[in-house]
């Protein structure tokens, strides 16, 4: 390629990032503020953590205990605010009454006594006659025998209806006592007891419609929490990254609904199996599929048999103009040729739209694995004699690739429901279908010619041996570069939402919000774990003021597996003596290790840098972006 050309061609790329990206250069420098990280991470270690809060919110608004808080927020699925508008708008008693409490049970004893008129009582479900002492007394003054009551917990332990035990008698709708569940089935079977107290921990995910469970396989057994939007792509930190919402993979910019389908529709090649349907007929004797390649309504199957290409029954080979041996059928339907034609044309418009998305998702495999060759060649080139030292614009860039590469591809899957498609026949006539499909096919080939450009920059200094003055010309180039990328992935996700998604009347449909960072990385939950103060535990071993479980293998129970003590390193918490009799607190304590952060430096790629800046700072070993 000549000078000219060059110069030529970097004149038309500035102007084009120029009509993105704007020319004011006092917001090229300007630093845009990270929103604070919204998604936690839950794992067996702050499980209990991650519940007290809301716990303790709810117990000291209605001055209940915390195990009656946990009654009704597991039946208001741990949403702290119906909750709270369920009170203003129902009341207090009625509130109650629905979630299975009783006034006089939340505010007071967890276990209410009657005053018997004699030492026994007369067990209703067995008929026994027992001591007052073999017999338990509910909320709701149902009492029975603490034999029948046992088998009763652990049925409905076993059938995993332990969140929500409700009283044996007949038609009442009353919770039954924790305490009192705990400690007959304990008594009775501990690992029935210990699936008890690991259901109501886990209640706060099963339940809850901002926690759910990371669908990495094998499990990590993390749990990831949201605040806000449902419609989020999260990364656990495991590494895996999915939509909040289906728990899919993440799939932006498809809704969920389009991504479900699409992915069946290549799982099971749906559309070549309804090609085969219309073009070929199952022979009757062999049943495999059989294609006419003549006129005659006679078909003949590579078995011997001999069937009728109308109807597909049996018949004989001699036949005449208008009748076939030993068979008679209905007149032909000419709507069969449409439907042929229809799925013909299907197929074609499937195997556009697949070839493209599979192109992409292929490119960014590639690209993935070119990541580990950047960072060696990366490391090679600082150590060497070089005067460029930092190459993080090189390393944000092809993170800034990954991003709109798995964006471009996903667009192929969501035009091919948007246009032409009988998903919205009802929400968009043909002639606004054509107008939107223009628009957003250009707005498409924009991003995807930048995606090539920026894919082929990143390339470059590892494809030659380029000297320091090459290096900082191909770093204002993938810069700016970047920045244009990041502007027509913008763009794409508003016509998406706005122009597209926002006509419909009849559906809806939801999408994730466009990241220039990619995926939202959850994090721990280590300032909860440090400040927040929960009670203590019923079922927790007491301990020596001073000692601590450092057993490594402790599991999700807290403080109810077998050979747990109170501040087990795994629940990250230390107990005293002191504080657990008096029914007082435990102070959770995160490892030193897991809150210890690295420095972490970013670059804005949102915006280009002019070739003077980018000159004077190549050389200095930092970047002033």
């Amino acid at each position: 390629m000549s000078d000219d050309d060059s110069s030529s061609e970097a004149s038309d790329y500035q102007e084009s990032v120029s009509e993105y990206c704007g020319d004011d250069e006092d917001e090229m420098f300007v630093p845009q503020s990270g929103n604070e990280v919204s998604h936690k991470v839950i794992t067996r270690v702050s499980l209990m953590a991650a519940q007290s809060e809301d716990l303790r919110k709810v117990a000291e608004m209605l001055g209940i205990k915390q195990q009656c808080a946990r009654t009704l927020l597991i039946y208001h699925r741990w949403d702290v605010e119906r909750l709270f508008g369920n009170l203003a708008e129902k009341g207090k008693e009625r509130l109650f009454v629905e979630a299975g409490l009783t006034l006089d049970a939340s505010s007071g004893p967890c276990i209410t006594m009657r005053q018997p008129s004699s030492d026994h009582i007369t067990c209703e479900t067995c008929f026994e006659e027992v001591p007052l002492g073999l017999a338990s007394t509910m909320d709701c003054s149902h009492s029975f025998c603490n034999d029948c009551w046992t088998q009763y917990f652990l049925v409905m332990i076993k059938e995993g209806q332990s969140r929500r035990i409700k009283c044996m008698q007949h038609n009442c709708n009353a919770i039954c006592d924790e305490d009192v569940v705990r400690q007959l089935v304990f008594a009775m079977d501990r690992d029935a007891g210990e699936r008890f107290e690991r259901f109501l921990l886990e209640s706060y995910i099963e339940d809850n419609s901002k926690v759910k469970w990371c669908p990495s396989a094998p499990h990590c057994g993390n749990a990831i929490r949201v605040e806000g939007d449902p419609y989020c792509e999260v990364e656990c930190i495991c590494g895996k990254q999915f939509c909040f919402n289906c728990a899919g993979e993440a799939h932006s910019p498809c809704s969920c609904l389009m991504w479900q389908l699409w992915d069946k529709k290549c799982k099971d090649e749906s559309e070549t199996v309804n090609w085969l349907t219309v073009h070929t007929k199952p022979c009757p004797k062999c049943h495999k599929p059989v294609e006419k390649n003549g006129g005659c309504n006679l078909v003949g199957c590579i078995c011997g048999q001999a069937f009728c290409w109308l109807c597909g029954a049996a018949t004989g080979r001699d036949h005449t103009w208008t009748s076939i041996e030993g068979h008679s059928c209905g007149r032909y339907k000419e709507d069969r040729e449409k439907v042929a034609a229809r799925a013909e044309r299907d197929l074609k418009r499937y195997i556009h739209y697949h070839s493209r998305w599979q192109a992409h998702m292929d490119s960014l495999k590639l690209e993935a694995k070119q990541r580990e060759v950047v960072q060696e060649k990366i490391a090679k080139l600082e150590a060497s004699e070089s005067l460029v030292k930092d190459y993080t614009w090189l390393t944000n860039g092809l993170q800034r690739l990954f991003r709109a590469r798995k964006a471009l591809s996903y667009s192929y899957a969501f035009a091919f429901f948007m246009f032409g498609n009988d998903l919205f026949r009802d929400d968009i006539t043909p002639q606004e279908n054509e107008i939107l499909q223009n628009l957003f096919e250009d707005q498409q080939q924009q991003l995807e010619g930048t995606v090539e450009r920026l894919s082929k920059a990143i390339e470059t200094p590892f494809e030659f041996n380029v000297d320091d003055n090459q290096v900082a010309e191909i770093r204002l180039q993938v810069i700016n570069v970047c920045a244009l990328t990041d502007t027509l992935c913008r763009k794409m996700y508003e016509c998406i939402e706005n122009e597209l998604l926002g006509r419909l009347q009849l559906t809806t449909h939801h999408i994730s919000k466009y990241n220039s960072r990619g995926v939202e990385k959850a994090s721990e939950i280590v300032q909860d774990l440090e400040t927040t103060k929960a009670p203590c535990p019923t079922g927790w071993k007491t301990c020596k003021q001073g000692s601590a479980d450092t057993s490594q293998n402790a599991g999700i129970l807290v403080g109810i597996e077998k050979g747990a003590e109170c501040g087990g390193n795994d629940q990250k918490a230390t107990f005293h003596e002191s504080s657990c009799k008096s029914g007082g607190s435990f102070h959770p304590v995160s490892d030193s290790a897991s809150s210890r952060k690295r420095p972490r430096y970013d670059i804005d790629l949102n915006l280009p840098v002019k070739e003077g800046v980018a000159k004077d700072s190549t050389f200095n070993g930092s970047m002033i972006i």
